[in-house]
């Protein structure tokens, strides 16, 4: 009875938490969308008959994101994939138009009490072309970060491990991060990861979290989990939870995950081939998600044995420190995406101790990969996805020393 009641309360907050998220978020995106109308329509000549297009192209665009959400949250089809789509690619627009409205406003400022503006650059013609010039190379820097997300490249890693691997001296890994498999990640870039997988011809295969992005259904509508069936490993492809499969719902999603041919790692631990580990830990917002608490990662890796080499899958990439001292060997990471659009990598770069790219600490060695795909809009600037081909080596025992002399 105490747990019924445990868990009714537990759910109730859960709601009202995500109510009170909603709200904020909702009102943030709004006050947002309003600020670069209303600049907008300044710079728009009263008696120009654009302004009443202006207008309800702007609700339309604005509105679709969160159009689409609802959507799909009722049935997904190809209308709620339409709204997705225009309202994911109208975020990145927002985003950039809003660093335009303001870097324009405060050069406003600045010459209203410092006057070093022309006259000319004043006046009602100037603001609409500076209104064109920023819808230009907004448009532009949009499209071009799309073409960059859509055109991912092979990151290669050569690391060396000073353990003997049970005689494996050398071990092939190719790493994806963040696929975000949804709506936005569908079929054809499904392929495409899987193909470029594939083709590197690796030992193993690690994802290291979001591999589903939030919602499950649009992944079973499109049947994404058949391409994840053709990923070949003879030594296993493993994943763990991202905080996206958490905010869709964990069991689900790993369960689907499962279905179709990943071994998903839950704060648990794999001994491969009698001579590595592979360790993967539950994702940090578990206990937000779930209220339960995940495994430390000391606590993980405290029966096993350590003069074997220890491979960590840990989605987001905090307290480093702690898996030096537990004895990993090599972690792997994402979530970051390394602020996926520019200038947010300097945020990243603020919260996260490496928020892309290879770190040694110690004698453990750390990668954080930006990722494959995407949240949010389809679009990434400052940095490319990327499928890390991760070439590993051990050190050599005893007995293939003595084997290679006597040969």
């Amino acid at each position: 009875m105490h747990v019924c009641l445990f868990l009714t309360l537990f759910k109730i907050m859960k709601n009202y938490q995500f109510l009170i998220f909603f709200s904020v978020v909702l009102l943030v995106y709004s006050a947002i969308n309003y600020y670069i109308y209303h600049r907008a329509m300044q710079a728009l000549p009263v008696e120009s008959g654009i302004r009443i297009w202006f207008k309800w192209v702007f609700l339309f665009v604005s509105g679709s994101y969160v159009i689409g959400r609802v959507l799909e949250r009722i049935q997904i089809s190809a209308l709620s994939s339409f709204f997705v789509w225009m309202g994911s690619f109208w975020l990145a627009v927002m985003f950039f138009s809003l660093l335009a409205v303001v870097m324009i406003d405060l050069i406003r400022v600045f010459n209203h009490f410092l006057g070093f503006l022309p006259q000319s650059w004043v006046t009602q013609k100037a603001a609409l072309n500076a209104l064109g010039i920023s819808l230009f190379l907004i448009l532009s820097t949009v499209l071009a970060g799309y073409l960059n997300a859509i055109n991912p490249r092979f990151r290669n890693l050569e690391i060396v491990i000073n353990k003997p691997a049970n005689g494996i001296r050398e071990l092939k890994i190719a790493m994806a991060s963040d696929i975000h498999m949804g709506t936005i990640i569908g079929p054809r870039r499904m392929e495409k990861l899987v193909d470029s997988i594939n083709l590197l011809k690796p030992d193993l295969i690690l994802l290291a979290g979001d591999i589903v992005d939030e919602d499950l259904g649009p992944v079973i509508r499109q049947n994404l989990g058949e391409s994840l069936r053709k990923l070949k490993a003879p030594m296993g492809v493993y994943g763990i939870t991202g905080n996206h499969e958490y905010i869709g719902g964990a069991d689900a999603a790993v369960s689907y995950l499962q279905d179709h041919g990943i071994t998903m790692l839950r704060d648990s631990v794999i001994k491969v081939a009698d001579a590595f580990y592979i360790a993967g830990r539950e994702d940090r917002d578990k206990p937000r998600f779930s209220g339960k608490a995940r495994m430390q990662v000391d606590q993980l890796l405290e029966k096993i044995d350590k003069t074997l080499p220890v491979i960590l899958m840990d989605h987001q990439p905090f307290d480093l420190q702690k898996a030096e001292a537990a004895g990993v060997d090599l972690q792997l990471s994402g979530h970051t995406h390394d602020g996926q659009i520019w200038p947010l990598n300097y945020i990243t770069q603020a919260i996260f101790e490496v928020s892309m790219g290879y770190k040694k600490k110690g004698n453990s060695h750390f990668y954080i990969s930006p990722g494959f795909g995407g949240w949010g809009p389809p679009v990434r600037i400052g940095n490319r996805p990327e499928i890390v081909n991760i070439k590993v080596r051990f050190k050599p025992d005893e007995k293939s020393i003595s084997d290679s002399r006597k040969n």
